[in-house]
Formats: structure tokens, C-alpha cells, sequence
């Protein structure tokens, strides 16, 4: 199977004249073969060349590729319970509006909560240990905008109680833990965390840069772009992942293939057991959001017109995306950093489906 690739490489190249994006990567495979792979424009404005080892903050694709990936595993090793109520982890909300708040409806974006709210314009003036802290407490005080179970909206916040609750019944941090139980195992290494309480050294020349940020009055390079995400430390459920286009692949190209039970990619059960890949990725009454995930939303599906219903995806607000159609095991994955030098950049949502089409209509001749 072969691609156009001018094809593809020119509407790329145009995106970027067009300032949709001064740089991406591009990856597309099917039946676990890569048919093409991408590096577009440039890391900055005036930076180098994209190329295979460019790093992206992948943003919110944090929440499937992370947040979801732990707690299949903690589920998995009966650490917790898809029906497991906020009470029984958090004692300090049991008497409130919260307490009855499920994994589940966390994970399918059910729980009531709102989509965001700018917490770190308080955390900012607080001590650093205690951001975390006050951050959940912050969240718990937040009224609920709809009675939990009854409607789906996408929300920062429940992800943030979700990380709250990886490390409070396992003792590990997120990062931590996904490394030690998924990432590791699996061979993956361009998949990580930034500490920023706690900085190592970095080579920051491999990574793309964010915005010039206001509040912070610097341009963002090797810092997790979302503001709640950055004054907890950088290590959030709903952002701070980094990662290169291939990293992103290995793991995706390995959760597809336990799916499936395509022997030469299955990995060992202690990891990833195959029915809770099938769980995470169809679950009976979310159809909306799968726990974690998103699927295609016709008419106007940033996956485009061709990736069947048995698909799913996530975008990340810097402008990353991944959609894997389950049914014909086809992968396209899209980083960029379409919020340098500023968020206010919005014309990657045309951008998204259009490319998408390209490319599937290519396929499925």
C-alpha cells in the first residue's frame, strides 16, 4: 500500500506558509506498517528544522496516552474500580456534592465538573509543595454545573482528580508510575514527563517551542504549556506529557496490536491485558468519550470524514492529534505547535479534517 506523498507534503508545506503552523511531524500506518513520515518546517520561527527527534508537548494527549494508560493498569491489578466512588479515595469530600462522583464518570468526562477553570492565577502565590494540595481542595469546592452521569462535558478538572487519585492509592506520581509500569516495560523512551520543581538537564535544542506566554513573559521551551499543569510542578493528568512522533507510535502501534491479538505485538499480561484495551476503547453508554479517549463526531470531526466509527483520538491544545481507526488498524498521527508564538492561533481546526481526508481517501482506494 503507498501513498501520495507530494500530495501530502505539499498541503503540509502550504499550511505552514499559510501560518497554520511554523512546524510539524506526520506519521501515517496501516496494518502496523509506516507509510509515511513527515518532518515539516521549523521548531521555532527562526529555529531548525523539524526533524525525527523533535519533541512536542502533546498537551492533552496526556489524558489517553497517560492518565488512562495508569489507571487501565491499576484497574487491571485491582487497585481501583470503574465504579469506585470519589468518597472512598477521597474521605476529606464524602459529605460533599463530589463524594458520589464515579472513575467512570471521570473518565468519560460525566462527573459534573466544569471544562476549566484558570486555578493557577491563585496557585501562582502559594508555596510550591502546596499546589497540589490546594489545587484539589480547589476542585472539590467547585460546584458541579450538571448533575454527574447526566450529560458529557469535556473537563480539565476531572483529570486533574484523576491524577490526584493515581498517586493517592498507589503512592507513586503519575509520572512515575507510567514509566515504571507501561512506558519502560514497553521499550518506549521519548514519552515523558517534565519536572519543573525539580529540573534535570535537557537538551532543549530537540524541542519545539509553545507560546510566548504572558504571565510567565518568557517563550515556553521544555515547559508544559498548560498554566494549571505548570504551577503544580509540570506533571498533570490532563497535561504535561512530551513526546516525539515516534514515541507516540510505538505506544499506539502496541495498544492496537493487544486489540486486535496481533501475536508479533502483543506484550506480556502483566502490562496491558487485551480486554481492558477493548474496555478503554468501547464502553457501553459513553459512547461519546470512551474513558479516556474521543471518537469521531460527524459532521464536523477534526478526524474527517473517513475513519470509520470504530475509531478513536485526541487532540491536545498545541496543536497534536492522533486518530486510530480500530476497524481498518490505521494510525495518523499529527504534532505541532500551532500555539507559536501565541494561543490566539486557531486555524488548525479547518486544517485537521482536511489533511485527514487526504489521506484516508488516499488508503481506501
Amino acid at each position: 500500500m503507498k501513498l501520495n506523498q507530494p500530495i501530502i507534503d505539499h498541503h503540509m508545506s502550504k499550511a505552514i506558509k499559510a501560518g497554520i503552523f511554523p512546524g510539524a511531524s506526520l506519521l501515517v500506518a496501516c496494518q502496523h506498517e509506516i507509510l509515511h513520515c513527515g518532518y515539516y518546517g521549523r521548531q521555532q520561527l527562526s529555529g531548525k528544522p523539524v526533524d525525527s527527534l523533535t519533541i512536542y508537548d502533546l498537551a492533552s494527549l496526556t489524558k489517553p496516552l497517560a492518565t488512562s494508560l495508569a489507571l487501565m493498569h491499576m484497574l487491571q491489578a485491582g487497585i481501583l474500580q470503574l465504579d469506585q466512588k470519589l468518597s472512598t479515595i477521597f474521605p476529606e469530600c464524602a459529605e460533599s456534592d463530589k463524594g458520589n462522583i464515579t472513575v467512570l464518570q471521570l473518565l468519560c468526562h460525566q462527573s459534573g465538573l466544569p471544562a476549566h477553570r484558570p486555578y493557577f492565577e491563585k496557585l501562582i502565590h502559594c508555596p510550591p509543595k502546596n499546589r497540589s494540595n490546594q489545587l484539589l481542595s480547589m476542585i472539590f469546592d467547585e460546584p458541579l454545573i450538571y448533575q454527574s452521569g447526566t450529560k458529557t462535558i469535556y473537563s480539565d478538572l476531572g483529570f486533574m482528580v484523576l491524577n490526584a487519585a493515581i498517586e493517592r492509592l498507589n503512592g507513586f506520581r503519575l509520572d512515575t508510575y507510567i514509566y515504571n509500569n507501561i512506558y519502560h516495560p514497553l521499550g518506549v523512551k521519548d514519552l515523558f514527563f517534565i519536572d519543573l520543581f525539580n529540573p534535570s538537564d535537557l537538551c532543549k535544542t530537540r524541542f519545539a517551542a509553545t507560546e510566548h506566554c504572558p504571565w510567565r513573559k518568557k517563550m515556553l521551551v521544555a515547559e508544559v504549556h498548560d498554566d494549571n499543569a505548570h504551577v503544580t510542578g509540570g506533571v498533570g493528568g490532563h497535561a504535561g506529557l512530551f513526546g516525539t512522533i515516534m514515541a507516540v507510535y510505538q505506544l499506539l502501534d502496541t495498544l492496537s496490536g493487544i486489540y486486535h491479538n496481533d501475536s508479533q505485538l502483543l506484550v506480556g499480561p502483566s502490562i496491558i491485558q487485551r480486554k481492558w484495551i477493548q474496555t478503554f476503547f468501547q464502553v457501553p453508554n459513553c459512547a461519546e468519550r470512551p474513558l479516556g479517549f474521543d471518537i469521531p463526531t460527524p459532521p464536523s470531526s477534526s478526524s474527517g470524514r473517513y475513519f470509520s466509527a470504530n475509531s478513536v483520538g485526541h487532540l491536545g491544545f498545541t496543536g497534536t492529534s492522533f486518530w486510530m481507526d480500530l476497524k481498518q488498524k490505521i494510525v495518523v498521527i499529527l504534532l505541532t505547535n500551532r500555539v507559536h508564538p501565541s494561543r490566539h492561533n486557531n486555524r488548525i481546526r479547518s486544517f485537521r479534517p482536511l489533511i485527514h481526508d487526504i489521506i484516508m481517501q488516499d488508503l481506501i482506494k
